[in-house]
């Protein structure tokens, strides 16, 4: 629920609450549904008095679908998306260089998506609204923190001076009262962006490098749907040595260019009328749009040197700033939003000792580095300007389109960074061989389920821990105290069936109805098992509440592998007591 900043302060105690959530972006609003998913009281501070209308990110991919599938918005967010568009470096010709056109969909989603920023945190706040115990506050501004052995108690107060909005606005009560207030909360989220005041109060540098080239960003709407864009189906990367140019599609009849800057031109001189009128006359009619920004910039590629201090967290921008050219900055914040998100809960709930946190910085600091260095490559890629780099360039692509192996891997987005965690940096058991699937995000398939009806794996699975076994119950060989240890983390146990192979007859047989039952219609989850089986025996998968998995063992290990389930959580008897039935997994 949304509230205003009118709200008296407490003189006398702070207001509680589980988490303090600085910033209603992507990362903050992903965070939120998280938590409030999963029953715990949050309050989200957000700067900005009303919501900045104005589109940053514009792309999505199949991971983050899966993780927006994960708090019920996947199918509402889709709705404003374009779905398998095409993206390409091409010459000022339309001649093709490169396309990156993936088809396959190995997280039960389309790999592309182009979204309008606008629509989507519009559908993601609406979303919030069916949570009483997340609190949205507009126009309030962290000021300061500070922690104890336990909490972390955060001072916010009416915000003094907009960065998007008039700054007349009214920012105060009665006679000029800021209306300071407190919140002591379990733990403090800085999803604050890249000028995070949570990372700057931390005292937290960044490493990494301001790239000075500046970009012109012009982002339009059409007057008529019918007209101006329908030369333009998909995302171009416009390989000009005079002018190299970014094209993005969106949906609604929302567009946008971006123009790199030649030596010698000002910010002034391009964001003038006439000189935006002239670069878009190259590509489309200039009277058939309206524009709604023009806006030169640089950008970053950072990293914060420290992610976690005690009780407070930095997330997304405020963790890491990618350029945009892989379209993954949003992303990259909102996987951080997922990864934390059930790490958080765990501890909130007494399911995880406090260590657990360790692992959030650990497992997605490599990951989203590697997705601001190949945004970096791609960057140097697109913007050359040197007639000798530029040929180099264009000669290296057509030998790529001529093999047919490396046509593939360019079509279907080898280049960049696979959903895994660095060796040795994550929950799980460590890889045995490079194909051992351990630390890395298992695939999502369609599966049928006993009503007929067709299913994607995460639903089956749920929110948190699971067991799965092809062709066997996993629950069968669990151990009484390895069933209290994943009773106690709500385990799902699942059997996947071969398609048409589920067992039959007139006898009914002895059925555990707390396993769940899908047939794999696809044959999908078998093909992923053969790839990464490093045994021939039967193998059963557990995984994390991330869908990412800790272990592929057989099944006389299993309990072995629960037990370092237990270890790497730290669970102990508090603070509570590990529970005396096995409701979940008899």
């Amino acid at each position: 629920m949304e509230r205003s900043n009118t709200k008296k302060a407490n003189t006398k105690r702070p207001e509680i609450a589980d988490v303090v959530i600085s910033g209603l972006g992507p990362t903050g609003l992903v965070l939120a549904h998280i938590l409030g998913k999963r029953g715990h009281h949050v309050v989200v501070l957000e700067r900005e008095p009303v919501f900045y209308g104005n589109a940053r990110a514009v792309y999505t991919d199949d991971e983050c679908m899966r993780i927006f599938q994960s708090i019920g918005m996947a199918e509402e967010l889709q709705k404003d998306m374009l779905l398998d568009t095409p993206v390409q470096l091409a010459r000022p010709d339309g001649t093709v260089l490169s396309q990156y056109k993936p088809l396959k969909r190995p997280n039960g989603w389309p790999v592309v998506n182009f979204f309008y920023q606008p629509y989507l945190e519009t559908s993601l706040t609406h979303g919030l609204s069916k949570y009483s115990n997340v609190d949205i506050r507009r126009g309030r501004e962290l000021v300061n923190f500070s922690q104890d052995a336990d909490t972390v108690t955060i001072v916010h107060q009416a915000t003094q001076q907009y960065r998007f909005h008039d700054s007349s606005a009214d920012k105060t009560e009665g006679d000029g009262n800021l209306d300071v207030q407190e919140i002591r909360a379990r733990y403090l989220v800085g999803a604050d962006g890249g000028r995070s005041t949570v990372r700057a109060k931390l005292g937290i540098e960044m490493t990494g490098k301001n790239f000075p080239e500046p970009w012109l960003v012009v982002d339009l709407k059409q007057k008529d749907r019918n007209k101006g864009l329908r030369h333009m189906p998909y995302f171009n990367f416009v390989v000009d040595p005079d002018l190299p140019v970014v094209s993005c599609v969106q949906p609604d009849g929302h567009h946008r260019f971006e123009f790199m800057l030649q030596k010698g031109q000002t910010a002034e001189y391009m964001e003038r009328p006439e000189t935006v009128r002239e670069l878009l006359a190259k590509y489309v009619n200039p009277d058939d749009f309206e524009v709604n920004r023009k806006l030169v910039y640089t950008f970053n590629a950072l990293v914060a040197n420290q992610w976690r201090e005690r009780h407070v967290v930095l997330a997304g921008d405020a963790a890491h700033m990618t350029p945009q050219f892989m379209g993954q900055g949003a992303s990259s914040g909102v996987r951080d939003a997922y990864n934390l998100g059930w790490k958080l809960s765990d501890v909130l709930s007494g399911r995880a000792h406090e260590s657990l946190l360790d692992s959030y910085a650990r497992e997605r600091f490599h990951h989203a580095k590697a997705m601001i260095d190949s945004s970096v490559l791609l960057k140097d890629v697109v913007s050359m300007t040197s007639p000798i780099a530029t040929k180099l360039r264009d000669g290296v692509l057509k030998t790529i389109q001529a093999v047919p192996f490396l046509k593939k891997w360019s079509e279907e987005g080898g280049f960049k960074p696979a959903p895994v965690y660095e060796a040795h940096q994550y929950l799980g058991l460590p890889r045995t061989k490079r194909r051992s699937p351990e630390g890395k995000l298992i695939p999502q398939p369609t599966l049928r389920g006993f009503n007929g009806r067709r299913i994607l794996l995460d639903d089956v699975l749920g929110e948190s821990y699971a067991l799965i076994g092809f062709e066997c119950d996993p629950s069968e060989v669990l151990s009484a105290e390895s069933k209290a240890i994943l009773s106690r983390l709500n385990a799902q146990a699942v059997q996947i069936h071969a398609y048409a192979g589920r067992p039959q007859g007139r006898i009914l047989r002895d059925l555990n109805p707390n396993l769940a039952e899908v047939e794999d219609i696809h044959g999908e989850f078998q093909q992923w098992l053969k790839g990464v089986k490093t045994q021939k025996d039967q193998s059963i998968v557990l995984l994390r509440p991330d869908h990412f998995v800790f272990a592929l063992v057989a099944p006389e290990q299993l309990n072995a592998a629960v037990q370092q389930l237990k270890l790497q959580l730290n669970l102990s008897a508090s603070p509570c007591q590990m529970p005396q039935d096995e409701a979940l997994l008899v």
